[in-house]
């Protein structure tokens, strides 16, 4: 996906064109929040198959392997498909990725507050269509869907029986300080300090939810901010790297290339032409 945000709907004549199609596992390079309003979804992720009656939500952290068939049912099917770059909404994505790890998929009842994210939806689409998107509005109504989905979510799994969840606790609290820390020029051994452990079980509880260590989650970290800052403002490079922490403008720009495969340079050439 070159775009940074993309929404779109999946209807019953889309339903059956991906029905019928080869549609094998896969994964990609942004993440991905399903929103079912009618019908069944077929979800294979975290290497098991799940069907799930809408109303429900999914959302697929990037480079997890899944496939999705929608499943009609009385005749219908209808989806809201969301997609965007981790970059999109920077502060909120290893949060997603913290509540969602375990637990892709939801139903979700019906009712008022599912009404309200298909209107949340609506509203989105609306401002993706005009000639000039404000993608400001539409971060905005994004984080007002998260934050309603995670509302739901609290209800049907009670907070007594997360604090079970040991694992996930530490994650979220590594999730957390990082956020405050992560343009500083600090390594794993602060991280594991501030939380009263070992690198080595932070780097094993890192792994079994994130598939990284926890050198590889700082710099992603780092690199989703300079993706925001390179898109977003017209700060240098240079200035750029040094707020990441990063003293040298060429050890910066090393950094940048290994992870994203382009130059900071070449990146924010390319996200000018995409938002021009």
């Amino acid at each position: 996906m070159m775009e940074t945000f993309k929404i779109f709907q999946v209807g019953s004549i889309e339903a059956k064109k991906i029905i019928a199609s080869e549609n094998e596992p896969h994964h990609h390079d942004f993440e991905e929040l399903i929103i079912g309003t009618e019908g069944q979804m077929e979800h294979f992720i975290d290497f098991k198959s799940t069907v799930l009656d809408a109303p429900f939500v999914s959302f697929v952290t990037r480079g997890k392997v899944h496939r999705v068939k929608p499943i009609m049912k009385d005749g219908k099917c209808q989806m809201w498909a969301i997609r965007f770059k981790s970059e999109f909404i920077p502060e909120t994505t290893f949060q997603l990725y913290s509540l969602y790890h375990d637990n892709a998929s939801i139903e979700l009842p019906g009712g008022a507050c599912f009404g309200r994210l298909g209107m949340l939806c609506e509203m989105i689409d609306d401002e993706m269509q005009q000639s000039s998107p404000d993608y400001a509005i539409i971060r905005q109504l994004l984080g007002a869907i998260f934050t309603m989905i995670e509302s739901e979510r609290r209800k049907l799994t009670p907070d007594d029986k997360e604090q079970l969840k040991s694992q996930s606790i530490t994650f979220k609290n590594f999730l957390r300080i990082l956020e405050e820390n992560f343009r500083r020029n600090v390594g794993v051994e602060y991280y594991a300090e501030k939380l009263f452990m070992s690198t080595r079980n932070l780097n094993n509880i890192c792994h079994q939810i994130l598939q990284q260590s926890v050198s590889e989650i700082i710099e992603t970290r780092k690199l989703i901010e300079a993706k925001n800052l390179l898109s977003t403002t017209d700060k240098t490079i240079s200035e750029i790297g040094f707020e990441l922490g990063y003293n040298e403008k060429a050890y910066f720009t090393n950094v940048f290339k290994k992870k994203a495969g382009q130059t900071p340079t070449a990146f924010r050439t390319e996200m000018k032409k995409l938002v021009s």
